[in-house]
């Protein structure tokens, strides 16, 4: 089989099975693990895949920039925000991370919801100005303008003095062997931070990021609460995180 002809193979199994298995793809074509492993790291530059241990998965579209982000999926973070926005109760105190998600999130809280919202997005923080009864509380630290939040060591040490109710967390990948995953280390940390100083944790994760991953783990499925998602309750992926016994809140 040509080279072309195996990367077309490797891309048609990822778009039919979710991952890639190197070994089984070697096997079913008669060919060294080490050709497999070669193609991938040459579909992982393109773009066009996230290489795991043993194999790959489909990568995320989340990890463009801030503004591409904003045109993606943009219905589907509506709805997400929507519901994520449902759990935020008056006098309570919330998380709210960054990313255009949870934009969407502060611009659904209803503008007489007296609550305390933590964000260490200067975007985030921006939407609520219009929220009188909202107080509004800004983590700062070094400004990762990839995703316009605050991140490094000033910032998760700013997260270790606060307490909240719920935590309303955005990643650019929800994978049932992945986990949940983002583009960044330093993000990643910051997401890790932001989660512990929660009682109750929910992911904010539009269809596009549904089984899909990144490069960076964020948290174990252990520490969730949920995942709030636009995407049928009934797919496969979900239907897999729902028999791990994660909570799934559909916003479709």
């Amino acid at each position: 089989m040509l080279a072309a002809e195996r990367r077309d193979h490797l891309l048609g199994l990822l778009a039919r099975d979710g991952k890639i298995v190197a070994k089984d793809v070697a096997a079913g074509l008669g060919i060294s693990e080490d050709s497999v492993r070669r193609d991938l790291r040459d579909l992982a530059a393109e773009g066009l895949c996230q290489r795991v241990y043993g194999g790959a998965l489909p990568v995320s579209p989340a990890v463009v920039d801030y503004a591409a982000r904003q045109s993606v999926a943009a219905d589907g973070k509506r709805k997400v925000a929507r519901v994520a926005a449902g759990l935020v109760r008056p006098g309570s105190a919330l998380i709210l991370d960054g990313g255009t998600t949870a934009l969407a999130v502060a611009r659904a809280l209803p503008a007489d919801l007296g609550c305390t919202v933590i964000t260490h997005s200067p975007t985030v923080a921006s939407a609520l100005l219009g929220h009188p009864l909202a107080e509004v509380f800004l983590l700062g630290g070094r400004l990762f303008k990839h995703s316009a939040v605050a991140c490094g060591a000033a910032a998760v040490e700013a997260a270790q003095n606060v307490s909240a109710d719920v935590c309303l967390l955005g990643v650019t990948g929800v994978h049932p062997e992945a986990g949940l995953t983002t583009g960044d280390a330093e993000e990643a940390a910051m997401k890790r931070a932001l989660a512990s100083r929660a009682a109750d944790t929910y992911v904010l994760a539009s269809s596009e990021k549904i089984g899909t991953a990144s490069r960076f783990r964020v948290l174990p499925w252990e520490a969730v609460s949920g995942v709030i998602t636009d995407c049928p309750a009934e797919g496969p992926v979900l239907g897999e995180l729902t028999a791990r016994g994660v909570r799934v809140l559909s916003a479709g």
